[in-house]
């Protein structure tokens, strides 16, 4: 990210010949970036009540005019200071990401729908990969597009499959609509992390000789990749876990927890991407073992700072992105390089935007609906309107399709003008979904879902609380009655139980094989050291004495 030459002929001669060691280039462009970050946090700030804005569009939008700015300084010339890198991207920015929203999750929830959640992150995304490729391949040959290869598809259906759902996050709430939050949230993870193993496993395939064991090897690349990725977060996640249990730096300094958790949290996505892994799997899961283990061992500062600090990184990283991608858009050297005329640029935008539209809804009506067929409980069905949610949620495209597209199409050394058209057409898609469909997600929301929303009824109020399921258990199942066979009944009791309340049942046994197993040798929840002085040394100490 550099400013461009003709922007320092606008300085005073003394900066040229200056020894300073720092480069004028790299100081220009890190001002500008630093100056539009303070503007959008402080139009944000005045425009969090308005309905038809939100953080996502003003960073944008600020990013957009500074490509205009920029643009009439250089005079119409290109600019190196709007060069998207893809490894700026994916090695700085997405990491405090990802690792602040598995820090953040609110785990039972999440667990809880765990089973949506991967329907639509992973299946779901699979559908929409196959029907925008095949799309793709179908209406680009009728538009003129010849030149691509059977790659150059399955590389589009990837990238486009890649979502952006922090517009309607921004509106929806954790409190009001947990069900929908932990839907949209969690999807928006795994289906990231999916198009990113996806794209990854089609472009390590050889499709010169394409036979019947070419989806089998794919879809045993997507599984190795998805398994591994997420084993090795969740083993980093266990060790920082273990490490600072076991030394307890809190003794000698704070400093040296919140070091150590940020260090290992990115050290995992690095030895993701070392090992060809998904670095995005790996950091999420790292950040939720963290959130579950690792937080509750260090001290009560610590877990103060670590908190906001995750957060603030991932706010100013989400927000240079949109900056980056609405500045990225007017690189000019990318659309003279197109060398095709206006219409064809629209036609294949039109057609990027719908085939991600049916896509989308090829997968989130159908399996929405195959779960209130199998689901008895009216409260565990999904709603039309819920659904609608949920389907209008994964229209936008943000920087991870940008990413994969300039990673695709601009890297290569023989980039032609279709490369160039795919890249352009690309950003359309990402500046008119999210402007366009984000600027009404808020209103839309409130229309659909807000104004007509009940109470929320959860599966786990058929019982007043996980100790009630212990008469449904083995060990705790009550004495049976004369004439029945006392060992058979608990039994059944226990698989019924599974049978009709599985989310329920699976974290029952979850938290007593993590309290009995795991909680003595990483730490967490009630193995928290005792600090005098500290807000929980103070809550024992007033609990001892009432």
């Amino acid at each position: 990210m550099e400013a461009p030459e003709t922007l320092l002929s606008q300085f005073p001669a003394r900066f040229e010949g200056s020894s300073s060691y720092l480069d004028l280039t790299t100081v220009i462009a890190l001002s500008v970036f630093f100056a539009l970050l303070c503007a959008c946090i402080i139009i944000g700030h005045l425009l969090h009540e308005n309905r038809w804005a939100n953080e996502s569009i003003t960073a944008l939008l600020l990013g957009l005019c500074s490509g205009v700015v920029v643009l009439l300084v250089s005079k119409g010339k290109s600019s190196k200071l709007l060069v998207f890198s893809e490894d700026l991207f994916f090695l700085y920015l997405l990491p405090p990401i990802i690792f602040n929203a598995g820090f953040q999750v609110k785990k039972k929830q999440f667990f809880k729908n765990f089973t949506m959640i991967l329907l639509f992150g992973v299946m779901g995304t699979v559908i929409s990969f196959c029907i925008i490729s095949l799309g793709a391949y179908v209406i680009f040959s009728k538009i003129g597009l010849t030149s691509l290869t059977v790659k150059d598809y399955l590389a589009i259906g990837a990238i486009l499959s890649a979502t952006d759902s922090v517009c309607t996050l921004q509106v929806l709430n954790q409190d009001e609509t947990p069900f929908l939050y932990s839907i949209v949230f969690g999807e928006g993870v795994v289906n990231d992390a999916t198009s990113i193993v996806l794209y990854n496993a089609v472009q390590s395939l050889d499709l010169d000789d394409i036979s019947g064991l070419t989806a089998l090897q794919l879809l045993g690349t997507f599984l190795y990749l998805f398994f591994t990725s997420t084993l090795l977060g969740i083993a980093a996640g266990l060790l920082s876990a273990f490490i600072i249990k076991t030394l307890y730096f809190g003794r000698h300094s704070t400093d040296r927890e919140v070091a150590l958790m940020m260090l290992m949290a990115y050290l995992s996505y690095m030895l993701a991407e070392l090992m060809d892994l998904s670095g995005i799997l790996t950091v999420f899961f790292c950040g939720v073992v963290m959130s579950h283990y690792t937080w509750h061992n260090i001290t009560e500062k610590s877990r103060i700072t670590t908190k906001h600090a995750f957060a603030t990184i991932s706010f100013i990283s989400e927000t240079f992105i949109f900056l980056y991608v609405g500045m990225d858009a007017f690189d000019i050297d990318k659309w003279r390089d197109t060398k095709a005329s206006p219409a064809t640029s629209v036609a294949v935008s039109a057609t990027f935007i719908a085939l991600v539209l049916v896509g989308r809804g090829a997968f989130v009506f159908p399996i929405a609906n195959i779960n209130n067929c199998i689901k008895r409980s009216d409260s565990s069905k999904i709603e039309f309107r819920q659904q609608f949610i949920i389907w209008w949620a994964g229209l936008m495209r943000g920087a991870v399709t940008i990413a994969l597209s300039y990673s695709k199409f601009a890297e290569s050394t023989d980039s032609t003008s279709t490369d160039c058209l795919l890249i352009t057409c690309t950003i359309i898609v990402v500046l008119f979904s999210t402007m366009v469909f984000g600027s009404i997600t808020k209103p839309l929301i409130e229309a659909v879902l807000l104004r007509h929303a009940k109470p929320m009824v959860s599966d786990a109020t058929e019982f007043q609380s996980l100790e009630d399921l212990r008469f449904l258990f083995i060990e705790n199942g009550s004495p049976s009655e004369p004439g029945q066979d006392n060992e058979n009944q608990p039994r059944r009791r226990s698989l019924r139980m599974l049978m009709t309340n599985p989310a329920i049942s699976v974290h029952y046994l979850w938290r007593k094989f993590d309290d009995r197993f795991m909680r003595p040798v990483f730490g967490g929840r009630g193995f928290v050291p005792f600090i005098p002085g500290s807000p929980t040394a103070e809550e024992e100490e007033a609990h001892e004495n009432s």
